[in-house]
């Protein structure tokens, strides 16, 4: 994609940092993709930017939407906070008081629980590029509103539930 307003001239290939070589370092701007989400409405291309610069307490994904594409469908974390960066483009964010468009060097936090429910969509007519930081709390429980799901995820566990029927707390005892 070549182009984009917030892309470096000149080929990206890292450098290796000499003084400490557990220090590694990720460029935001370089077109280094290693998935492809293509479910339509969901289409992506994201890189786990922990993963490449050996984070172990905080999570972090690049993620690029082409017009029309969403991050993910809208929720809310109970045990983690998640921060949006615009690093390109421009965004549309829906949270609980509706939606705004963000522009490059925007950053979001979205605490847990309701208040901080969330999605981003790319409503423009070029491709968004948000990194998503997050604390990486375990378990964590999702919500997902608009489709009355709950997921629930830690160590050993990995669960997608509907809310509704719900059980009697004695149900089965």
């Amino acid at each position: 994609m070549v182009g984009h307003p917030w892309k470096l001239p000149g080929p990206t290939v890292p450098q290796p940092i000499r003084k400490n070589p557990r220090v590694q370092r990720f460029n935001l701007f370089a077109d280094d993709w290693e998935i492809e989400h293509e479910r339509p409405g969901f289409r992506s291309r994201r890189t786990s930017v922990c993963r490449r610069i050996g984070a172990q307490r905080i999570g972090a994904t690049l993620s690029e939407l082409d017009p029309g594409e969403k991050l993910v469908p809208y929720h809310l974390h109970h045990a983690n906070e998640e921060w949006l960066v615009v690093a390109g483009g421009r965004p549309t964010l829906r949270t609980p008081e509706g939606e705004r468009e963000l522009r490059a060097g925007d950053t979001v936090c979205f605490p847990r629980g309701t208040e901080g429910a969330h999605q981003v969509v790319n409503r423009s007519d070029g491709p968004a590029r948000v990194l998503m930081l997050s604390t990486l709390i375990q378990p964590d429980v999702a919500e997902y509103p608009d489709s009355d799901k709950v997921a629930m995820w830690g160590e050993g566990l990995r669960r997608l539930l509907r809310r509704t029927p719900q059980a009697d707390y004695w149900d089965g005892e």
